[in-house]
């Protein structure tokens, strides 16, 4: 796969989760089915391992060969290279592993190994003292290692190991340390796809699509920070049907196109995490453009009459969600985000006409979602819940429900 950025063709690669998957699912096979490597009498231009498919949630698949295959005694171990395409990524070509055994009990258990970080503070993914392997990767490795057992017949359990030696020394290199995920590197993607993309090539394709859904009819358009704000506008909010762009970072440019081609109403969705900065009037939110979530949060906190002990403990978390546990169980969850709702309304202001109605709906994860590796526990963390809006939010999404398609 390629995209073209810049007027360069760039290849797109493959996540760590990903990888992690996929050396699972070889691992597996070669545990329970003994397929792994090629007979003797393989083409010279084939690999001697069999190619694994993972099916991603992009909808892409991939065929990855697998390297250093091992078993013993109740285990089978191997690896896939991280290919991050034309993306730079400090962990492009590292071995991900995965050894896999046999369990006692029933299903699929997931656990980090050698150079796979351990969470140690709150409002992450993970628990703390879980191993820093995301929701999306637990959920392909867990799909693909069922579906090995259900071609073998086997129906006990399985111990799923993910190691990248290599990660140890990569942390250093990565925020991992400042979040509070130590003695390694996290396994991560959401779509399973990485795809090299420049800001100036993600702005253009954004003018390009914007314009496309306003030559179409479009006079409503739903901005969505990311796919966890399509996943929470489309199934909570019920907004499937709205004409929408996903902006990633670049919110203010969305609104700017927008306002540019006379947009009569634009309504903003997106995680806590991103909208936050907003409120100190950063509008690319990507974080080599700075951070200031925390300190936003903390300047909200105090404005609203939150203690000395209240900021510390601010201080210290490494997420927005873990604020808002705080804020909540001290009584300023209410009063912090009415005064970062005005903070955010008057940058979006800043970045949008007059003739323009903009809105916006914040929402973060459900207090206490994530519950060790349980699926249940994924899916609520996907759920979310309101913790900030725009006054006119609620009429908005009942103006944008109601236009459908093209209103």
């Amino acid at each position: 796969m390629y995209r073209l950025v810049d007027g360069k063709r760039l290849r797109c690669g493959y996540t760590t989760g990903t990888c992690a998957a996929a050396a699972a699912k070889a691992a597996a096979a070669l545990l329970l089915l003994g397929k792994g490597k090629r007979g003797a009498a393989f083409p010279p231009l084939l690999p001697p391992v069999l190619p694994v498919e993972v099916a991603t949630p992009s909808g892409r698949t991939f065929c990855l060969v697998p390297e250093d295959l091992q078993t013993g005694e109740g285990w089978a171990s191997c690896a896939v290279r991280k290919d991050a395409g034309d993306d730079p990524d400090v962990t492009n070509g590292v071995l991900v592993y995965a050894k896999v055994e046999k369990s006692a009990g029933e299903g699929i258990t997931i656990d980090g190994g050698l150079g796979v970080g351990r969470v140690t503070k709150p409002g992450l993914d993970r628990k703390p003292g879980e191993a820093a392997i995301n929701t999306t990767p637990r959920k392909m490795i867990s799909a693909l290692c069922r579906e090995v057992c259900e071609e073998a017949g086997y129906g006990g359990g399985l111990m799923v190991t993910i190691s990248i030696p290599a990660g140890i020394e990569l942390a250093h290199r990565t925020f991992n340390p400042k979040v509070g995920v130590v003695g390694g590197i996290s396994v991560l993607g959401t779509s399973g796809l990485v795809e090299p993309m420049s800001e100036k090539a993600y702005v253009d394709s954004m003018r390009i699509e914007i314009r496309q859904l306003y030559e179409e009819g479009a006079r409503e358009l739903l901005v969505l920070v990311g796919n966890f704000a399509r996943d929470f506008a489309f199934g909570t909010l019920g907004l499937q049907a709205v004409p929408s762009v996903k902006c990633s970072n670049f919110i203010g440019a969305a609104f700017e196109i927008a306002s540019e081609l006379r947009f009569t109403r634009v309504l903003l969705v997106g995680h806590l995490g991103k909208i936050v900065k907003l409120g100190i009037g950063i509008t690319n939110t990507h974080s080599s453009n700075g951070d200031g979530r925390i300190e936003t949060l903390i300047a909200c906190a105090l404005e609203a009459g939150a203690g000395i002990e209240t900021l510390r403990n601010i201080a210290a978390c490494v997420s927005t969600d873990a604020i808002v546990n705080i804020l909540e169980g001290a009584g300023f969850l209410a009063s912090s985000m009415g005064i970062l709702e005005k903070r955010i309304s008057e940058t979006l202001r800043r970045h949008s006409s007059d003739g323009t109605e903009t809105g916006f709906i914040v929402f973060c994860k459900e207090t206490g979602a994530v519950q060790g590796g349980a699926e249940k526990g994924d899916d609520a963390a996907r759920e979310g819940k309101i913790v900030a809006q725009s006054g006119n939010a609620r009429a908005l999404v009942e103006a944008l429900a109601r236009g459908g398609a093209y209103g």
